[in-house]
């Protein structure tokens, strides 16, 4: 990271205007105090394999409720739905071939919306030696999301998760992005002797990439995009957008 190319959309921490937008953005009201309520959903008829990657976001995100979709309903009458019940956020998992490919994320009731690469999928029973999920809301890290696209983007993930988290419970869930790519770990602590701290992975793993970002809530067809991906924008190795 120290390494990438100086880029002017990079925030600084004492930047007093990103500051005074941010404290006024589609996520302010849960930086001052609003209890995320998710939803969960994947494509219609959804494989073992994404229904299998959705349990364990389950068991990451607090309180987050998952509802099987049907062939029936839209992606339109679900965001319907969640805005008629007051739902923070809905994450929507799509597959190809029954395995997981995509995430959407959409923040209600006005969005944005964001729409991620899904890679590397790996399930806490498939790591060696992995601790288990309690119920405890877990600790966050958001490292290096240091442009004004990935404040947007950090928010978005921060608004998924209550803002007081239980520490007895030791569990800490960890966005870490390097060079766009967005590595997922979940992790539990233990005190060594007073003095050294152990990490035991609980999972799950997986990487995300960013594909586009829109403004409002999901639209294809018309919506405004803030960023898009395009293959021209990779200039050099060094060039990073978040």
């Amino acid at each position: 990271e120290n390494t990438r190319e100086f880029d002017e959309a990079i925030v600084n921490e004492a930047d007093e205007e990103v500051a005074e937008d941010e404290g006024e953005d589609e996520f302010a009201a849960y930086f001052n105090g609003q209890t995320p309520k998710v939803l969960i959903t994947t494509t219609p008829n959804a494989g073992k394999r994404t229904t299998g990657f959705v349990k364990e976001l389950v068991s990451v995100i607090p309180d987050i409720e998952y509802i099987k979709r049907g062939k029936k309903f839209e992606l339109q009458q679900i965001i319907q739905f969640c805005k008629n019940r007051d739902y923070t956020d809905l994450v929507v998992v799509t597959e190809d071939h029954k395995e997981p490919t995509h995430v959407t994320l959409i923040h209600l009731p006005e969005g944005p919306t964001a729409h991620f690469r899904l890679t590397r999928v790996k399930g806490g029973k498939e790591i060696s030696g992995h601790a288990r999920a309690t119920s405890h809301y877990p600790e966050l890290i958001l490292n290096q999301f240091s442009t004004r696209l990935g404040h947007t983007v950090g928010r978005m993930f921060a608004a998924l998760f209550p803002q007081v988290p239980e520490f007895q419970g030791r569990q800490v869930a960890t966005f870490h992005n390097q060079r766009d790519f967005i590595f997922f770990r979940r992790h539990r602590y233990v005190f060594k002797s007073g003095k050294r701290v152990d990490l035991q992975e609980i999972g799950p793993r997986f990487t995300l990439r960013l594909r586009w970002l829109q403004k409002g809530l999901y639209d294809p067809l018309n919506g405004e995009y803030e960023w898009a991906y395009k293959a021209d924008l990779e200039t050099s190795r060094r060039r990073v957008f978040l």
